[in-house]
């Protein structure tokens, strides 16, 4: 079990540095989108790249920052009976979830995605619009993120056996999102 628990480290420092590229990338978009209004508006030039560069980035974010939201347990999560269970009953939800849900979707996603991103790649597709950017980048991240988000689950999978099994403690502890 210990070796699991290290390469669990391992894949949840991965997600951590991936999720602080996440955070700056948020504020790059913002910068690259107050950027791109301030020339439009004041110098009266536009461009299909800063445009595309912007949902470019959010897709970084978004596909980067699923895994650390994922390990800081911050995820989308049905609370039909999470909230009202005990933590032991919690972790057997989270392991059932990991396995039969999270893991194989986001390895098939994975799989799926590659020849999506490999067939851009070799063609070189560019943009439609006019000044667009390449579009192989965006594509390949749908690959990373896919990819990032099946290790950490496998990490999540990992801890919850070993608190199972008493090797750690977790906090399985979940805020219901006010509404």
């Amino acid at each position: 079990m210990s070796g699991l628990l290290a390469a669990s480290r391992l894949i949840d420092s991965l997600s951590r540095m991936m999720g602080k590229l996440s955070e700056y990338m948020v504020l790059f978009c913002c910068l690259i989108s107050a950027g791109n209004a301030i020339v439009r508006y004041a110098f009266n030039y536009s461009s299909n790249g800063w445009l595309e560069i912007q949902w470019y980035l959010f897709a970084f974010v978004v596909m980067l920052g699923a895994s650390h939201a994922l390990r800081n347990n911050e995820h989308v999560r049905v609370d039909l009976i999470y909230g009202a269970v005990s933590d032991k009953a919690k972790i057997w939800i989270d392991i059932v979830g990991l396995i039969l849900f999270l893991i194989p979707v986001c390895i098939f996603l994975t799989w799926l995605c590659w020849p999506f991103f490999a067939l851009s790649y070799r063609q070189g597709e560019i943009s439609g619009n006019a000044g667009g950017l390449i579009r192989w980048p965006v594509k390949l991240i749908l690959v990373a993120g896919f990819g990032l988000l099946s290790l950490q689950g496998l990490s999540e999978l990992i801890k919850r056996i070993a608190a199972l099994t008493g090797h750690i403690s977790i906090d399985t502890k979940y805020e219901k999102p006010l509404q």
